[in-house]
């Protein structure tokens, strides 16, 4: 199985955003995905109960005390929505389970201090050291015309990871996930904004070979 964290000890950074789009796209493209929602909040697991049965499926990863439990049969696709807070032990935990890291970062003071100690912390980390874990960081809610975002961009070319695309703010993304969908789903109308994913997930199949 494929398995794909989504992290960041900072909440409100845009994890589960990440985390049901990817799923949505790796089950458009017929794989058997399942979601594990590791935050108290389940705010990806609410997303899921809300799913239309005529798209694409995706299983509930079931977890218990922030940790996965045993994958659904036959999932070739894992994605994981974790909690604020992910540090330590349970953080080198996880790492042991997983191929791929995408770290969301959303153009904040907050945002950049708590994610330069989570890039310390991952570095530190014998499986990202030894390249086993692949680590890449995506822009969360980006107006390239702003102070704050041209602020985070500069922040970011600091650290030896790829900042692979940045996701820029819209209401689209509101209005889909109040209805169980994402954009990459049917009538959506929001070519522009796909074009947005496309290098991170490139990235995800370029490293999955």
């Amino acid at each position: 199985m494929h398995t794909i964290m989504v992290a960041n000890p900072k909440g409100g950074c845009g994890k589960s955003t990440l985390a049901i789009h990817l799923a949505s796209w790796f089950a458009h493209c017929d794989e058997i995905v399942c979601l594990a929602d590791l935050d108290r909040q389940q705010s990806s697991a609410e997303w899921l109960k809300r799913r239309p049965s005529t798209l694409p499926p995706i299983r509930a990863w079931a977890s218990e005390d922030g940790t996965p439990g045993a994958p659904p049969r036959d999932c070739g696709v894992g994605i994981l929505d974790t909690p604020a807070g992910l540090h330590g032990k349970a953080l080198r935990q996880l790492l042991r389970e997983v191929d791929r890291v995408i770290v969301p970062v959303a153009p904040s003071r907050f945002d950049m201090l708590a994610s330069r100690d989570f890039f310390d912390e991952l570095a530190e980390t014998k499986a990202v050291r030894k390249d086993r874990v692949g680590v890449a960081i995506v822009g969360m809610r980006v107006d390239p015309r702003t102070n704050a975002s041209q602020q985070m961009l500069e922040f970011l070319q600091q650290f030896d990871l790829p900042l692979v695309t940045c996701i820029r703010n819209t209401q689209r993304y509101v209005q889909a996930v109040e209805t169980g969908e994402t954009l990459f789903d049917p009538g959506r109308n929001a070519t522009g904004d796909l074009e947005q994913w496309r290098p991170l997930l490139d990235w995800l199949v370029t490293r999955r070979t």
